[in-house]
């Protein structure tokens, strides 16, 4: 999962990239919750099943966070999408589209998470785009 995350979700990412990273979590999902052991009783402190729910949350959490990439279409900070750069190669913003938090609520299994945003209010620093030259 890292590495699926290092490479279509780090630092610099394209849509098509993002689109088969999620389906490389999903399958990744799939395979752990067809293939999980947990050995142990339920009358033992069982780290086991405690590790096994947190790869369960990370897998998660990941496929979340491929979600949340495609939909911001813009680079921004950590967000550096090919697609939205300037001609000297620095992140393309978009505040009048991405000036927001966003929050996603779980809605069920099998369900597409529900989009909440939260428009952020600067009121003594003015956005502006990044130069890293």
């Amino acid at each position: 999962m890292g590495r699926i995350m290092w490479e279509y979700c780090g630092m610099a990412r394209t849509n098509e990239g993002l689109a088969m990273a999620q389906k490389m979590v999903q399958e990744l999902r799939d395979e752990f919750w067809k293939n999980v052991k947990i050995p142990g009783n339920s009358a033992d402190f069982n780290q086991s099943l405690e590790r096994a729910g947190r790869v369960a949350d990370f897998l998660e959490f990941a496929e979340l966070m491929l979600i949340d990439a495609q939909d911001r279409q813009e680079s921004c900070g950590g967000h550096f999408n090919e697609r939205y750069q300037t001609e000297e190669n620095e992140a393309l913003r978009d505040d009048d589209n991405f000036c927001h938090v966003a929050a996603w609520e779980f809605t069920g299994d099998g369900k597409a998470p529900a989009f909440h945003k939260e428009p952020l209010v600067f009121e003594n620093v003015k956005l502006t785009q990044r130069s890293y030259k």
